[in-house]
């Protein structure tokens, strides 16, 4: 479980495999040396680390994450947004985040507003119901709040911090993110579906008759 408050950025090293496994090595001094099966989200994507050294650590990129993120079109030298999990008791200043994306977004417009920024992203169709003004979402794993909403994007605004420590002001438009959309949400929709799903059918006479209750025939 992550908080969407990035702690650094860290540098990709290389990237080897395949459109069906990857390996990725990403290096950040701040790490120190993570533990073998550590947990830390990259860009927002939860990966374990397979290997380890003082500065860097090796991940495998499964299938569905090369399909779902936009990790599989990371080049080396390329920078990345890194936190390691919450720990119990920890402070919660962002909003929780599992480090499980729903969907690539896009970058549609960045524009300066005061002292920071503010930016339009695009998404589908399949995550509007999870994106509401004033919710919070994560975008390469960094915790914003949605400022303004249409069909198909929303827009966030950016503090001098975040430009700071995180790649968003270092991406263009066009270029894509990784969307996480608000757990609480995310779970609310799928209780209302289920539910949904399990009501009872309106009793009218086709109902009625197809469960064996049709109208008895009465002799002259």
């Amino acid at each position: 479980m992550f908080t969407g408050l990035i702690e650094g950025m860290g540098t990709i090293e290389t990237v080897a495999g395949d459109a069906n496994e990857r390996r990725l090595r990403v290096s950040a001094a701040f790490l120190g040396t993570p533990s073998r099966g550590e947990s830390i989200a990259v860009d927002g994507v939860c990966l374990t680390a397979a290997e380890s050294g003082d500065g860097w650590f090796e991940a495998v990129l499964s299938e569905e994450t090369l399909q779902r993120t936009t990790l599989g079109r990371r080049a080396s030298r390329e920078r990345v947004n890194l936190e390691r999990p919450l720990r119990l008791g920890d402070r919660l200043g962002g909003h929780l985040v599992q480090g499980h994306v729903d969907a690539t977004g896009v970058l549609l417009e960045s524009r300066p507003e005061g002292s920071g920024a503010r930016v339009r992203i695009g998404f589908g169709k399949d995550l509007a119901p999870l994106i509401v003004e004033k919710g919070s979402i994560a975008v390469d794993g960094i915790s914003l709040t949605v400022a303004a909403r249409g069909d198909a994007w929303f827009e966030a605004a950016l503090i001098p911090e975040t430009l700071r420590v995180t790649t968003i002001g270092l991406r263009s438009p066009g270029d894509q993110v990784n969307l996480e959309a608000d757990m609480v949400g995310r779970y609310v929709l799928e209780s209302l579906r289920a539910r949904e799903s399990r009501a009872e059918a309106p009793v009218t006479r086709d109902y009625l008759a197809r469960h064996g209750f049709g109208a008895a025939k009465v002799n002259p």
